[in-house]
């Protein structure tokens, strides 16, 4: 499983190179530019496919629908613990299903 700290840049670069066209069209643009532009593209297709940046960051990078799965529930585990809320609690709210 890919670390967390680098899930992000990879689903930014996987985005990127699944997007040609994207990449066509800042080639021009600095390196700050071009990151910023994909980062905005990455955002605005999370919003058009109904889903946080952070589902299609994991969805991009997962190698197996069960790893997808370990991961998601790793980032609700985090977000339930910041909210201190029992993961019982979390789960029920949010209507996931834990196992």
């Amino acid at each position: 499983m890919i670390a967390k700290e680098a899930r992000q840049a990879l689903a930014l670069q996987r985005f990127a190179e699944a997007n040609p066209q994207l990449l066509e069209e800042i080639r021009e643009l600095g390196a700050h530019e071009q990151a910023q532009q994909i980062q905005w593209a990455f955002e605005d297709a999370a919003q058009e496919q109904g889903v946080e940046p952070w589902e299609l960051a994991l969805q991009l990078i997962a190698q197996s629908p069960e790893e997808l799965q370990v991961m998601r529930l790793e980032v609700h585990r985090e977000v339930a613990e910041a909210l201190g809320m029992s993961w019982e609690e979390y789960c029920q709210f949010n209507e996931i299903d834990s196992d």
